[in-house]
């Protein structure tokens, strides 16, 4: 049997280390950067060019996927790995936050309810009722903003939910506090977080069946059934923006029978400031021997100094969204051994808007030194011309080559730390 969490090289300047994920779908080589494929796919990117880019773990979120296509519809394709034909580990989420940040969103879901027949606008809110129908102990009621059907999301059924989706690292259920949330409510939120991650734990481990059973299971009902045993479980830490609470909820989750360590609400509104002090509270309390990873931080310059925390991985909408913006990384290539520090490598990355008018008649490669097949094959004025005309092979290309970008990054950061420079 394989081990699911091996480090392989500690850095002798801070927490930062190389290690390994294992799972049934392939390994992951950290520290990673994760893309974020949302709703079972990398927004404009042909899983053709996943393993082609290097990308190694990919994000899918279980409030989207429960919405739409619907559960049994991925049992049925043999989970999101059979229905969307990716090749790679998956990382989910529970559910939480999207509960928590799109029911605020009454513009989308207005947007998307107009001109519903079936749908009485009063049947799905008052005017300034919000989507969230009822958050108590036992989990969260609402509406979904894409046709006003009621969920509910207790810890117990994001397990169940995140076990038909089937990705291989899961996160367990929690209530992401929003900002700016008074201590008194963060402190509420993160005991309620707590006591749902024991939920979450308990009914994971009531699921879990014989590979046996499971063969037999499948055989007869020509439906996929993931084995809870390849599907690992990451705890979430909490507590806002509050030193004390981060520490208590870092101790807690810690402490609790969970595969890997999540870091959870953050980039929710606060400062980049107050975002890295939420990692640097809870670092010297992330365990040593599982893996941790940093939910929703992705911008280069937080993860080449967040990385000495010992965080693992990262995932972030941010590359591709630029890169569908218009939006293209920039990197100098160079000989990592001869940096010295953090800020000569975040000094190699930048970015430009390639629909800017100085790059139409501008017919050299995307980005100088860069071997990805985008930078290989065009320019930036032919990428100019694409974003402006609005073809969408503008979109495909910018995010290939973004992402191609940030494995270079990671990929940067993993030397430097085998060179004892981070």
């Amino acid at each position: 049997m394989s081990v699911f969490f091996q480090i392989k090289k500690r850095s002798s300047r801070s927490k930062a280390r190389i290690a390994s994920i294992t799972t049934s779908h392939g390994k992951v080589t950290t520290p990673a950067f994760v893309p974020v494929g949302t709703k079972g796919t990398i927004k404009a990117l042909p899983q053709s060019f996943i393993k082609e880019i290097g990308i190694q773990l990919s994000f899918v979120n279980t409030y989207h996927l429960v919405t739409h296509p619907g559960v049994e519809i991925l049992k049925n394709a043999g989970g999101i790995h059979g229905f969307a034909q990716y090749d790679i580990p998956l990382m989910s989420d529970s559910g939480g936050f999207q509960v928590f940040s799109l029911a605020q969103n009454k513009k989308k879901a207005d947007q998307n309810l107009k001109g519903k027949k079936d749908i009485r606008r009063a049947d799905i809110r008052g005017d300034e009722e919000p989507l969230v129908l009822k958050i108590s102990e036992d989990g969260v009621k609402f509406r979904s903003v894409y046709d006003g059907a009621v969920f509910e999301f207790t810890p117990e059924k994001s397990m169940e939910y995140q076990r038909a989706v089937g990705a291989d690292l899961m996160m367990t259920f929690d209530e992401c506090t929003y900002y700016p949330a008074t201590h008194a409510y963060a402190e509420k939120a993160m005991k309620r977080t707590h006591e749902w991650l024991k939920r979450c734990i308990a009914h994971k481990k009531s699921l879990v069946i014989s590979r046996q059973s499971l063969k037999k299971e499948a055989v007869s009902t020509n439906n996929y059934l993931p084995s809870t045993n390849d599907q690992y479980l990451y705890g979430i830490i909490q507590g806002g923006t509050y030193k004390d609470l981060r520490i208590a909820s870092a101790k807690f989750v810690r402490d609790q029978d969970v595969d890997g360590v999540a870091i959870g609400g953050v980039s929710v509104g606060e400062s980049k400031k107050e975002m890295r002090e939420q990692v640097r509270w809870s670092a010297p309390y992330l365990p040593d021997n599982k893996p941790v990873h940093l939910l929703g931080v992705g911008q280069i310059d937080d993860i080449v100094d967040l990385v000495g925390y010992g965080i693992d991985t990262f995932d972030c909408v941010e590359p591709t969204r630029l890169a569908r913006m218009g939006t293209i990384y920039q990197y100098q290539t160079s000989n990592v051994k001869s940096q010295i520090d953090k800020s000569h490598l975040k000094s190699r990355f930048t970015q430009i808007d390639i629909q800017k008018s100085i790059y139409k008649s501008d017919l050299s490669p995307v980005n100088n030194g860069c071997g990805c097949f985008v930078c290989r094959s065009y320019t930036k004025g032919y990428l100019h011309h694409l974003f402006k005309q609005k073809e969408i092979l503008g979109y495909t290309l910018a995010t290939y080559h973004n992402l191609w970008v940030m494995e270079e990054l990671m990929k940067n950061i993993r030397e430097m730390i085998l060179q004892g420079l981070i």
